[in-house]
This record gives C-alpha cells, structure tokens and sequence, in this order.
C-alpha cells in the first residue's frame, strides 16, 4: 500500500508575503508617537527567532508584551493578510482543495489570525497547528496560552512528534524552526521557501530552496496551475534597461539574468532577452540560443534585432515605439497565454484567457498542411479540441489549440516532430 505524503507548511513569509505579529503591530500602534521605535524592536525579535540566534519562546514572549493590540485589531489584521496570501500559493488554491486530509499549517503564529485566512483554502480546522491568544474581559491581548507547544523552542518538533503521522512529511518554511522539522529527522524534506524572504542560515541547510510553491509542486511530480516554475524562465537583460522596465518580470517571478553578470552561456539558457535599441546581437551567437522565445525591446527595434532569423527560429519580438504595455509585459503575456499581438515579426492573434484547458502553442513555417498534420495528430490522440486559433505572414505560422487537460504526454513529442515545425510548447 502507497505511504500517505504530508505538507508541512508555516504561515508567517510563507503562506504570507509578511510577518502577522510586525503587521498587527503596525496596526495596534498606528497612533502611538513612538510606534517607529516599537516596530523597529518587533522586527528584531522576528529576525532573531526565524535566524535562530534567539529562542522562540523568549521572541514569541517579547513580541506579543510588545503588542497593545485587541480584537478589534486583529479583524483588520484579517483582513489585511487575506490581500497578503504568497502570489504563487493563490494560483495554487486547487491544491489544497484536492489534498485537503494532507496539508497542515503548523506556526508558531495565532490561530485568530491564521485560520479565517486559510479558510478559504480548504484547509481543515483541525489540520491547523498554532498558538492562541489570552485575552482580558475588554477584549485586549493580555497574553498567550504558554502550555501550547508551539510557543516554546523547539515547539514544531514537539507537536509533529506527538501528532505521530503515519507517512512521508514534507516541511516548506522560511524560518529556523522549520529547519528544525528536519534536523530532528521527523520530515523526508525540507523545503526553504524564499518567495518573501530569503534565509542564509535557513536556505544553506535546506534540503531544496523553493523561491514559489511551484517550484515546489513541479519538484514533487505534483499538478500546478502552471506546467513549469516561472522562477526557472530566465530573462537576459542586455544594455542600460531602467528598473522600472524589469519591475513586471520581477513581480511574475521570473528569473532576471544581467550581461555584466552573466557567462558566455547564457543567452543559450535564456528563455527571454529585455534589451535597449542599441544592443546588437550577434547572428552566429543568436543561432545557438535554441531556449530564447520571445525578446523584448525598450524602445524602437532597429537593425542589431534580425528580424528574419528570430521569425525562422520562432522567436517573437516585442519593441514599445507605439504600443501602450511595456515590451516586458507583452514578453509575459506571450509566456502565460500565447499572445503575440504588436509583436514585429509576428501575425496579430487576439487571443482569449486559458480557461480550464491546455494550451499548446505551435510555430511552424508557412507552407501548406501542417495544421491539417497538427489535427490529424491531435485526431488519433483522440483529443477533444475546445478552441483553435491560426494567423500567418509570409515566412510563419502561429497556431494556439486549446484542448482537454487529459492528454498522452507523447503527443508533445510527436507534435515537434511534424514536418516544418519551429517550435512548440504548452501552457496551463
């Protein structure tokens, strides 16, 4: 019989972009003359306790004297960490629906705060692990239940012992306490999430560093929203790009690669290229960069962009001379969903969102029946077609077929395959 798996999952920087405790603070002592002073001191203890240079209980115990929060308080801090749920676990909401009996939140954060976030989640009450407040008859925090074992060092160990699951366990944090899951030799894995934070005394003793949830789905062989972590897309920033041009692949996720930095390997490496209208690329060089599919011009594209071997190698480009979104933008809604409308050497396709489907997107040169292949392929497969999109110019063709997300994987090889085929991948 097939051992059960468990994910092991904190709150605080992992479920959420922030710390609960610095936020609720910062609301309790909105008025106060020195709250700066306040926060600055929270801020410490948090650090303290997720490096593991001080005990969580001693963290815990000053953070929460520190406090001058009520009830009141804490629905607006409600309120305010549902809006702060980790980007990559919110497009991963079917997850934890399906695996409901198997995720577990363990913090060393509060229940009041905790489980009317995750609700919505599908996450079990009592598979929610975490301290609780003490309150006095005016409704303020006075305390915390101290005989919980998450409110004192080595808590999460203490509790995942005693809970005695019987399977594998895998741990996701971003904190020394969760590391500690692992040292103890009570989870398979630990996983270091740096979405929100990042940890050298935590990431250099995890078993993997996950910068999204999924990373660590397609890790484990799990479904995602998405078929391939975005932090694995590298884009090649080439010339003098202003911060403001890579702030929207930054807040995607995508992994940005600078010239200066880089080695002579990594435009073959790069899924993406955001350059100026001066660089000029080297055809021989751009032949070997098999990976690159899109490239991204702020500015006018001029002649250092060859336009007519990025068409034969299924390359599209993006320049911003008249169009409204930033060739940053159009290169991730080429990635996400295919579009490719206002590209430079592309056929204008308007393309609707990826709904409940499997989009394949498939270049090929302009000649006649590769589409009727592309069917007759897709026909013996016995694949269910909801949805199929073709535009052409003289040298391409660019087909978007949306189909049913139970499919042969062997089709994908057998697609790129077909005669005249430049490129083709596929999209959740």
């Amino acid at each position: 019989m097939k051992q059960k798996n468990y994910y092991i999952i904190d709150f605080d920087s992992t479920f959420t972009q922030v710390e609960a405790l610095d936020e609720l603070v910062r609301i309790s002592l909105k008025d106060n003359p020195k709250r700066e002073a306040v926060y600055k001191k929270i801020e410490d203890f948090t650090n303290q306790a997720m490096n593991g240079t001080m005990s969580f209980s001693e963290s815990l115990a000053a953070r929460v004297k520190l406090l001058e929060a009520d009830k009141s308080h804490l629905k607006k801090l409600v309120v305010h960490l549902k809006k702060k749920v980790s980007r990559s676990f919110s497009r991963n909401a079917a997850f934890f629906k399906k695996h409901a009996d198997e995720v577990l939140i363990v913090s060393g954060g509060f229940k009041e705060f905790i489980t009317p976030v995750v609700k919505k989640f599908h996450i079990k009450k009592e598979n929610i692990y975490a301290n609780t407040f003490v309150f006095d008859a005016a409704g303020k925090i006075i305390g915390y239940d101290d005989q919980n074992p998450l409110s004192k060092e080595g808590g999460k160990v203490i509790l995942i012992r005693d809970l005695n699951l019987q399977g594998e366990l895998y741990g996701i944090g971003d904190g020394y306490s969760d590391f500690q899951l692992r040292e103890s030799g009570l989870i398979k894995k630990f996983f270091a999430y740096t979405e929100n934070i990042s940890r050298k005394s935590v990431t250099a003793k995890a078993d993997h560093v996950t910068p999204s949830f999924d990373e660590f789905l397609y890790l484990n062989k799990l479904p995602g929203s998405i078929s391939y972590p975005k932090n694995r897309i590298h884009c090649l920033v080439m010339g003098a790009v202003p911060e403001k041009d890579l702030q929207p692949l930054v807040q995607e996720g995508f992994t940005l690669v600078y010239e200066q930095d880089a080695d002579e390997k990594a435009l073959q490496q790069a899924s993406m290229l955001l350059t100026t209208p001066d660089v000029v690329l080297d055809p021989r060089k751009l032949k070997k960069a098999t990976r690159l599919k899109a490239i991204g011009v702020v500015g006018k594209i001029k002649a250092g962009i060859p336009l007519p071997l990025c068409t034969e190698m299924g390359i599209v480009v993006f320049g911003n001379a008249r169009a409204t979104l930033q060739p940053a933008q159009r290169m991730i809604d080429f990635i996400n969903k295919g579009a490719i409308s206002d590209s430079a050497n592309f056929p204008r396709l308007q393309l609707p969102a990826v709904n409940n489907t499997h989009r394949i997107i498939h270049i090929h040169k302009n000649v006649p029946g590769v589409i009727a292949q592309v069917n007759l392929l897709l026909a013996r497969h016995l694949i269910n077609i909801s949805a199929q999109f073709l535009m052409t110019n003289e040298t391409a063709g660019y087909a978007i077929i949306d189909i049913d997300k139970n499919y042969d994987k062997q089709l994908l090889k057998e697609l790129k395959k077909i005669e005249h085929t430049i490129k083709t991948r596929v999209l959740y």
